[in-house]
């Protein structure tokens, strides 16, 4: 999948090893950078399904995001950057549509 960053600042952090290891640490930064990887990877979002890290919808305040397990209690936190959103006939998210996400940021959303 392309993955696109909101702006150049988010898009520094996540593209250096080193700014992600000063703000979560050497393994949660190593795990991120996983998890990008993981994405860049993927031909669409279905493909996720079945890699580690859980990637999941979310709901209430944060729906309309996805997001990946990092380790507990971190999330990388994106969103399908498709233009138009991929829908099915539901409205639901077509996952197999989705070939570009924004990568937002990495956050505890439990606390």
């Amino acid at each position: 999948m392309d993955i696109v960053f909101p702006n150049n600042r988010v898009a520094d952090e996540f593209n250096s090893s080193k700014a992600l290891a000063r703000r979560f640490g050497p393994e949660n930064a190593q795990r991120i950078r996983r998890r990008v990887d993981d994405l860049r990877a993927a031909p669409n979002l279905e493909a996720m399904r079945n890699l580690p890290g859980r990637c999941h919808e979310l709901t209430g305040d944060l729906a309309g995001l996805l997001a990946i397990d990092v380790r507990h209690p971190y999330r990388l936190i994106f969103e399908p950057a498709d233009d138009p959103v991929p829908r099915k006939a539901d409205g639901g998210l077509d996952w197999s549509g989705v070939t570009t996400v924004r990568v937002l940021r990495v956050e505890d959303y439990h606390g």
